[in-house]
């Protein structure tokens, strides 16, 4: 008989609103059998999957997006690393640590050759890390500050969720480009967390009382920078914020992934983009891995990771039935660092 294998499947599309654990399908289905590999296949065991702020598109059932949304029925997907098992493809030998964007979320699956990637084993580096510090997080943080808006020393950023995935490696990245920085998160964990990542000056925006009076006693000489992970209220006061030529790199805005038509928020201050000739890239990182971008973040990036110069915290959940719940946390906030869920420890076996 062959192995449980655990599965997470979507119930139903979740155009608007908070989607809720009943969103979701927990199902024990047989592993795949190394005989049912076809050619140029490989049989992956899951080790880690990533939880993403961008997984809310995918479970609004719209066709209008850069990535195709979750099916009902069908197991979530995602960025994943694993170990290969079983394999009928010359590019990989059983025992191969890989990654990738379409892991499905269970246990074990089998997929084609070309929809992972190998990665180096054995380097004392977790696993998990290849979806952090090494991982789309971090690419994304050094394509929206770095290459989009030109950094120069002197200047001030403004990170916003700047003890998330992304935000706390625009935080190390900023300060080795000699930046003041200025972090926002939401508790004073995640804030003095911030703080030990070089930050100059951070506040919890949860507590901090009037925004607008937080971000101004911060910077009090306005926003050079500011590395959008939130969109909304925060966003508005950046706006009102940004000193001449601003630049806004516009990565995320979990503020207003579950919002509603009725609850979704205005922007005010917009019409300060023209007088203050602020420029706003809207961007995703996948359209950068095959520029010399990606290059240059690896290369710096190790580098900085094996003379321990950069950080990374990662929130690991444990346990694939615990997926939905750790994914839904990261739309309110709950999380700190990179959300992960590990799914098997690297020796266990078939």
């Amino acid at each position: 008989m062959a192995p449980s294998n655990t599965s997470i499947k979507l119930v139903r599309n979740i155009p608007t609103g908070s989607p809720t654990l009943k969103d979701f399908k927990i199902e024990s289905i047989d592993a795949p059998a190394k005989s049912s590999l076809k050619p140029n296949q490989v049989l992956v065991r899951t080790l880690y999957l990533s939880c993403d702020p961008y997984f809310r598109g995918r479970l609004s059932g719209t066709r209008d997006s850069y990535v195709a949304s979750f099916e009902p029925g069908k197991p979530i997907e995602g960025l994943g690393v694993g170990v290969v098992e079983a394999s009928t493809s010359s590019k990989f030998s059983e025992g191969d640590l890989v990654t990738g964007g379409a892991f499905l979320w269970e246990t074990r699956f089998v997929c084609a050759d070309n929809a992972v990637t190998k990665v180096p084993s054995n380097t004392g580096i977790s696993p998990a890390n290849y979806l952090g510090v090494l991982g789309m997080p971090s690419f994304t943080a050094y394509v929206g500050l770095v290459s989009l808006c030109n950094p120069k020393a002197g200047e001030t950023v403004l990170v916003s969720a700047a003890s998330g995935a992304v935000g706390q490696m625009v935080v190390q990245l900023a300060k080795a480009r000699g930046l003041r920085v200025v972090g926002a998160a939401g508790s004073d964990d995640k804030i003095e967390f911030v703080k030990s990542l070089g930050a100059d000056a951070a506040f919890n925006y949860k507590t901090c009382g009037d925004l607008q009076d937080a971000v101004k006693k911060a910077a009090p000489e306005g926003i050079d920078i500011y590395f959008d992970n939130v969109g909304g209220e925060f966003l508005d006061v950046a706006l009102k914020n940004m000193r001449p030529f601003g630049r806004i790199a516009a990565c995320g805005m979990i503020s207003q992934y579950n919002a509603t038509p009725e609850t979704a928020y205005q922007l005010k201050n917009i019409v300060n983009i023209v007088p203050k000739k602020v420029s706003i890239f809207g961007y995703i990182v996948t359209d950068y891995y095959s520029k010399p971008d990606y290059q240059n973040f690896i290369e710096e990036v190790s580098a900085k990771l094996k003379e321990g110069k950069v950080s990374y915290k990662l929130d690991e959940v444990v346990g694939l039935e615990n997926a939905p719940q750790a994914l839904l946390d990261l739309f309110e906030g709950k999380n700190f660092g990179k959300r992960v869920v590990k799914v098997t420890d690297s020796n266990q076996r078939l």
